[in-house]
């Protein structure tokens, strides 16, 4: 989970020991969602690049669809029995930056069954963008006017609110006018600038971020990545500024990657997850950069980053499940 301060629960907390965990599930989960959702997307362009069996994606694709339905009803029976629990995530001043992964997940399974199911995939988008609009636009009216947020607990995750609006434009291109696309790759684009400069001053300047939070340092890698995904749907060439989107997501990758041993060091958390989807991004971004550049160092990065994040997510959710096994998931801080 992330955060380090406890949600504000019921006084009356449930005895009963799943009811209490429903009162613990944490939103931050959705970022599995995410997470498997962007490797299956990875290998769908992989398929589509190099012939590799489409089963592949299917499989994984399907399973992220599987762990949002468990989990969007899950957290759903958790706003119906706990709903000052789910407000106090809301309030929390981080936890409250993984409510868009649920419309982020929603816009990635768009991504993932465009071409097979079409009208699943614009159903899918539709809510996500419309959801995810207003996450954005509510999340930063808190920001705006808020009484409890301080430097301390500015962190990567904070991109989710804006960033998100950024996967708006990867399909949308399709089924709307390209001025929404535009609309939202714009601001998605402009607040991650913003939000870098925050983030990167706290980092900098002040106290080291919490090693439960230490994952979320790769979501660095997420919005110049996905901004060259979906800057790529609206310009058709390779042009200077996709060049930028995508060499500063390389850098970033290759910064986080010497400092690789930090990050082994650090226990299993949910917060884990923030490892996956960000390497699924750059997967994709660097298999697209390989077709559309014709550059070939690209074709065998693209597949020995596709092999990294498989085994990554992989380990995750057998850590995942041993967490659920031991019952140290869903529990208080």
């Amino acid at each position: 989970m992330a955060g380090s301060e406890r949600v504000q629960e019921a006084a009356n907390v449930p005895e009963n020991t799943g009811e209490m965990r429903l009162a613990h599930l944490p939103v931050s989960l959705f970022s599995i969602v995410m997470g498997v959702s962007g490797l299956a997307i990875a290998w769908q362009k992989a398929s589509a690049m190099f012939g590799v069996p489409c089963v592949i994606w299917q499989i994984i694709g399907g399973l992220a669809g599987a762990i949002f339905i468990v989990l969007a009803f899950a957290y759903g029976a958790k706003l119906l029995r706990y709903p000052q629990a789910v407000a106090g995530e809301w309030k929390h001043p981080v936890r409250v930056n993984f409510f868009p992964a649920i419309s982020i997940g929603l816009l990635l399974q768009a991504v993932v069954w465009l071409e097979t199911f079409p009208l699943l995939s614009f159903a899918l988008w539709l809510v996500g963008t419309l959801v995810q609009f207003g996450f954005t636009v509510f999340i930063l009216s808190s920001w705006m006017y808020h009484t409890h947020y301080d430097i301390k607990h500015a962190n990567p995750a904070w991109f989710i609110p804006v960033v998100g609006n950024l996967f708006v434009p990867i399909v949308g291109v399709k089924f709307a006018s390209p001025e929404i696309s535009w609309f939202y790759f714009s601001v998605g684009i402009v607040f991650w600038v913003v939000l870098m400069t925050i983030v990167l001053y706290r980092v900098f300047f002040h106290d080291p971020i919490p090693s439960k939070l230490l994952p979320t340092l790769f979501i660095f890698i997420a919005p110049p990545a996905v901004g060259f995904i979906a800057y790529s749907g609206l310009v058709p060439e390779v042009d200077g500024f996709s060049r930028v989107l995508y060499y500063t997501a390389l850098f970033l990758f290759l910064l986080l990657g010497v400092n690789a041993r930090r990050f082994l060091q650090v226990g299993f958390y949910v917060s884990a997850w923030a490892y996956s989807f960000p390497l699924a991004a750059m997967t994709i971004a660097t298999l697209l950069m390989a077709k559309r550049s014709g550059v070939t160092v690209f074709n065998g990065l693209g597949v020995a980053l596709l092999g990294l994040v498989s085994v990554v997510v992989t380990v995750l959710i057998f850590k995942t499940l041993g967490a659920i096994r031991r019952k140290a998931i869903c529990v208080p801080e």
